[in-house]
């Protein structure tokens, strides 16, 4: 999942946040400050129902980040580069860049975020509890009370055994310790996350059309993520298992044309996306150094009148955004940069030189001859080599 707004870096890592934070965010701040709050705890302003409100809303959000920063701070410990941290509807995602290489360090991310959010329940509720000692306003201590139940809500739902929820992980990690393979258990994973999902959308349009509930609309949409998320992950574990012997270097199209970073895109368009039978270049400076990553899409989002005053760095996709492999790199840990990649392609570096691209055709490609191969193995084993 990739991320819609960014939010900065912490440690290194990037930190983003999709679209859905900003409908949980709206949802705790309309629900809190104009409905829940004014009816349970009445005589105070309608302006400080509303701050109250957006209080627990920015603090909730604090807490899924400490969540996920949990989940990479464990990671790294176990070797595992996090490359980056979004926020989205259900807590946030935490990208890493290569997998636990064990079950046991594959248990021990996976625990690490209900942990975090165990510990800030508890943390919320022992301020609850100073608040009522020193005889705190009622709508300050229900903030701190509404923080402590939603990060315990938050963990329970979490060790749901259904992926993309951290109880995914917890029984991929296991799966993978009984089976000893690591794909198998993370598609039965995904699995069981299609079918929660599934059951949350039922349960919601059963809550819609029979109970009269407007909270079926809310499940039908955690459940309709739920499925998408599950749903990509089956892919990419399938998908990775095909290709896990697969190196970077075997796919990588070498030696990829360039263009300078300095021509507008007026010339750009003329003088070489008409030239020449690609659809990505890389972007390099006067000393050779690679700028970004331009694309023909891009080009599609400057006006026709700025093509001559615009240049083609002016709009390639930034260096920091583009996934970057080695030769003899595996495939597989490149594919979900490459999945959440504005554009879809990674850049290939041997001692800081480009030597190649890696497009989702070279993917396809790679997918394909796998497929026909072992086809062929399976009707003619004696002829693999």
């Amino acid at each position: 999942m990739s991320s819609t707004f960014k939010l900065g870096t912490i440690a290194g890592i990037r930190i983003g946040a999709h679209w859905s934070v900003l409908g949980i965010l709206l949802i705790l701040v309309v629900g809190l400050g104009f409905r829940s709050w004014p009816v349970l705890l009445p005589g105070y302003s309608g302006g400080a129902y509303v701050a109250a409100a957006l209080v627990a809303a920015l603090f909730f959000l604090a807490s899924l980040l400490a969540h996920e920063l949990a989940h990479a701070v464990v990671a790294r410990r176990q070797g595992i580069e996090v490359r980056d941290i979004t926020l989205w509807l259900l807590g946030g995602l935490a990208a890493l860049r290569n997998e636990a290489r064990t079950p046991a360090a594959d248990l021990r991310v996976a625990v690490a975020g209900p942990l975090a959010s165990v510990v800030a329940g508890a943390l919320f509720g022992a301020l609850a509890w100073l608040l009522v000692a020193v005889d705190a306003p009622t709508l300050v201590v229900m903030v701190a009370v509404y923080l402590a139940v939603l990060n315990a809500v938050l963990a329970v739902f979490n060790l749901v055994p259904a992926a993309p929820l951290d109880g995914g992980r917890i029984l991929r990690a296991a799966l993978w310790a009984w089976k000893g393979d690591r794909e198998r258990a993370a598609v039965w994973s995904a699995r069981a996350g299609r079918g929660f999902g599934i059951a949350l959308i039922l349960l919601g349009a059963w809550q819609l059309l029979f109970a009269g509930s407007g909270s079926g609309l809310w499940w039908m949409v955690i459940g309709l993520f739920i499925v998408t998320v599950a749903g990509a992950e089956e892919r990419q574990a399938r998908l990775g298992g095909s290709l896990g012997d697969v190196r970077v270097a075997e796919v990588m199209t070498p030696e990829p044309d360039t263009t300078d970073a300095a021509l507008s895109v007026h010339d750009f368009l003329h003088d070489v996306a008409l030239t020449r039978r690609h659809s990505a270049f890389p972007v390099v400076d006067s000393a050779g150094h690679v700028q970004g990553l331009v694309t023909l899409n891009r080009l599609r989002s400057v006006p026709v009148d700025e093509r001559d005053t615009t240049s083609v760095r002016a709009i390639a996709c930034p260096m920091e955004d583009v996934p970057k492999a080695t030769p003899d790199e595996p495939l597989s840990r490149l594919l979900p940069e490459l999945r959440d990649a504005p554009d879809g392609r990674a850049l290939v570096f041997e001692a800081e030189r480009l030597v190649g691209i890696v497009t989702p055709t070279d993917v396809s490609r790679a997918v394909t001859v796998r497929g026909l191969v072992a086809d062929e193995v399976a009707v003619r084993p004696g002829t693999a080599g």
